[in-house]
């Protein structure tokens, strides 16, 4: 897989810098994604069924919830990249991720269909990030009213380590 330099301070808003900050500056990003959601599927099937729905409180996301929440962000912020890439001009609006999370009904579903998605989903993401153009990996994106703004490289590192953010969460008040 390609190697894809970490994103500098300047290509991506200040809140991105939490998820920035859990990678290595390695430029396999592309060989993390893929690692780290084995990583996830290994740690979340080692829990009993039971702990899927666990809050530890009221009004919390349960795991569940949290892997949907993952899956989502990663195909709205891949798309992101996408519409980057291509140099995009035109607005480009946030999400509600409690929206989001609200309507997936993700303690709903089965595991093994959410593992399902959430692979499919990642083996695009990377397919995509593979494929693009060497230059457009410094282009800035602008989301409108959020000031928001990142480069192509940026948000494969946002996925990543938005991944792991919510990972490292779990294990911390969930475990």
């Amino acid at each position: 897989m390609r190697i894809i330099a970490k994103a500098k301070k300047d290509d991506y808003p200040e809140y991105a810098e939490m998820y920035m900050k859990l990678l290595p500056d390695d430029g396999l990003i592309l060989n993390h994604l893929k690692d780290n959601f084995l990583m996830v599927k290994k740690l979340i099937y080692s829990l009993p069924e039971e702990k899927l729905f666990y809050r530890y409180e009221k009004g919390k996301w349960s795991i569940k919830e949290i892997l949907v929440h993952i899956i989502d962000d990663e195909r709205i912020f891949s798309y992101r990249a996408l519409r980057f890439a291509r140099n995009e001009k035109l607005n480009l609006i946030g999400f509600d991720q409690d929206s989001y999370a609200t309507y997936s009904e993700a303690d709903k579903r089965n595991l093994d269909t959410i593992f399902e998605e959430y692979e499919a989903v990642r083996n695009s993401t990377i397919a995509l990030f593979n494929g693009l153009p060497e230059e457009s990996f410094d282009r800035m994106g602008h989301g409108t009213g959020t000031g928001n703004d990142a480069t192509v490289r940026a948000l494969a590192y946002h996925i990543a380590g938005h991944e792991l953010h919510h990972i490292n969460f779990v294990k911390e008040k969930y475990l």
